[in-house]
């Protein structure tokens, strides 16, 4: 009997990031393909809910990460004494795996020994092969013991028509444009504001246009004030002036999208575009843009050598070297190298 003939719900455990969001979702249409009458469940955090809403055929639970005892309680209500044939738990951190423990699943599937952490294998019953280096690969594991693989990798993450419609509008279609998403969530994975400021010049003044992108927090707009400031010609300024289905339809619309390790970087991947990624803290062939790794700037393994005195490949998949002055490490020239390359691949 096919193993899968007998899953008709699963519960996907995700809470964060935006970027991870994107990486699961290839997973949800692998599992929509292979079980198309299966029930699907995914708890995730609350911006990743936004940034998912309108997903098809997915029941989205969001579950406040800062509600403490009360957030599993709301979990617990909304799940209404559910017990799924299947949980898929995807996430390592410590609050996750206390997370799945309110949700009732015949089987538990959750990462290898080796990717294992913070009591995770408490909290499962089986486990994924070890195998796969990017994270969207790793998470493609997760269907294989339902008895099939994910060979092939969509998104078609849901964007409304009014959001491209805000995105037409913010510049003209007559250059092509270069958007600048300068900041992760993680702050030793930002780039120098001078150093942006000079890779976008070095765009303006080959005939592109350039705009700024990001949320509505002090250190986003600082960041922004900074590269203006050091800027001669002014960018499009569009920091804290978009949602999240508006900076999706924006990602989509740039023809290059210069960002360090960060939820736009695999968002941007996810609506097509091309992305120049900045990597140190990071591996950028573990976390970077998918799709296409050519514009990836990737310092990991130097940073590796510098504040850890080991190579890249001797440290535990996932381990970041998220050190202060880490990301100094990229060159404006490497990044002016990446833009002229995909200038040329598109001539």
């Amino acid at each position: 009997m096919n193993p899968a003939a007998a899953v008709k719900t699963v519960c996907i455990l995700r809470l964060s990031a935006l970027g991870d969001a994107t990486h699961v979702l290839p997973l949800i249409r692998t599992l929509q393909k292979n079980l198309p009458e299966c029930r699907i469940t995914w708890i995730l955090g609350k911006g990743e809910a936004k940034l998912m809403e309108g997903l098809d055929g997915v029941e989205l639970i969001a579950f406040d990460k800062k509600a403490g005892l009360q957030g599993l309680k709301d979990l617990t209500q909304a799940l209404d004494g559910r017990r799924f044939d299947v949980l898929l738990q995807m996430q390592l951190a410590l609050r996750a795996n206390l997370v799945s423990a309110a949700i009732s699943a015949k089987r538990r599937i959750g990462y290898d020994c080796d990717r294992a952490k913070e009591g995770h294998g408490l909290f499962v019953n089986e486990r994924i092969r070890r195998g796969g280096h990017h994270v969207l690969d790793v998470f493609g594991l997760f269907v294989e013991p339902l008895g099939f693989r994910q060979t092939e990798v969509h998104w078609d993450l849901p964007v409304p028509p009014e959001a491209h419609a805000w995105a037409a509008a913010q510049w003209t279609a007559d250059k092509p444009t270069l958007l600048i998403s300068p900041c992760s969530s993680h702050a030793l994975r930002n780039w120098l504001p001078e150093r942006y400021a000079a890779v976008a010049t070095h765009a303006m003044g080959k005939g592109w246009q350039v705009a700024l992108c990001g949320g509505r927090s002090a250190l986003e707009r600082d960041m922004g004030d900074a590269i203006i400031a050091a800027m001669p010609d002014k960018p499009i300024d569009l920091i804290g002036k978009d949602t999240l289905k508006q900076l999706l339809a924006l990602l989509a619309r740039a023809d290059l999208v210069l960002t360090p390790d960060s939820g736009p970087a695999h968002m941007a991947n996810a609506m097509g575009s091309k992305v120049l990624g900045l990597y140190a803290c990071t591996d950028g062939t573990r976390s970077g843009p998918y799709s296409d790794l050519r514009y990836t700037v990737n310092r990991y393994p130097e940073a590796a050598m510098q504040f850890l005195d080991k190579p890249a490949a001797a440290l535990p998949w996932g381990k970041r070297v998220e050190f202060p002055g880490v990301m100094e490490s990229i060159r404006i020239d490497d990044v002016i190298a990446c833009f002229e390359r995909y200038c040329a691949d598109k001539a």
